[in-house]
Formats: structure tokens, sequence, C-alpha cells
């Protein structure tokens, strides 16, 4: 389980921008806005911006959920909105679980970010 994820940003309000636009899609806000960083949630901050101040370039995956099918479809609709790479379109993906819904986009640093809604019954 995720209790928050962190990433750094290159230009921290570009990123800001296309994440208040893309968290939105799925009941995602702003809630701790210190200039840097910068946390986003439903009701508590889990996904923090912040300046870039280690490495180079490298890539993190990132999901978020998202309340139904729907909200994945906007999450990308928005993300093309914003000039995202499309890295996959909203579909279901059997290979992780038959009710497994999701969208990859890479965000302005090159991110691999995914909105996914799970109708699983683990079950069955």
């Amino acid at each position: 389980m995720i209790n928050h994820v962190s990433i750094q940003c290159a230009d921290l309000d570009r990123a800001s921008q296309f994440y208040d636009t893309l968290l939105a899609t799925i009941g995602g806000k702003r809630i701790i806005d210190r200039g840097d960083p910068i946390g986003y949630g439903v009701e508590f901050p889990c996904f923090w911006l912040g300046t870039q101040t280690t490495g180079t370039e490298r890539e993190v995956h990132i999901a978020f959920t998202a309340p139904s099918r729907g909200a994945v479809d906007e999450f990308h609709d928005a993300a093309i909105g914003l000039g995202a790479t499309v890295l996959h379109k909203p579909r279901v993906w059997p290979e992780y679980h038959p009710g497994y819904y999701g969208a990859f986009v890479r965000d302005p640093d090159g991110n691999n970010i995914e909105a996914v809604h799970h109708t699983w019954n683990p079950s069955t």
C-alpha cells in the first residue's frame, strides 16, 4: 500500500498546472501549496511535487485510482489537451486482471502517469 509519492520536477510551475488539470478528472486537487512542495489528494495529500534537486533523467511510474472508467477516459482526454504524449489509450488490460481499465501518459518531465479503475472480484 502506498501512503504517498513525491516526484521531482524540472519546472514546478509547468508540472503543477499539468497535475491541477489532470488530477481533477479523477477527483484529486491541490491540498497543500507552500510553493515547494505542492501536495495533491482527495482528502489528504498523497502525491507531492517538488523542484528537481537530485539525479538526472529517471522515469517514474505512478498509477492514480480513478472512481470510474469514465474518469479514466476524462484523464486521457485531459492529458491530450495538455499536450501529453499518450503511451496507452484507455482500455481493459486483461494481462493485469480482467477488470483493470487504465490509460498511460507522459507528464512534462517524462514520467509514466496512469489512471486506473478496477472492477475485479478476487474470489472469482
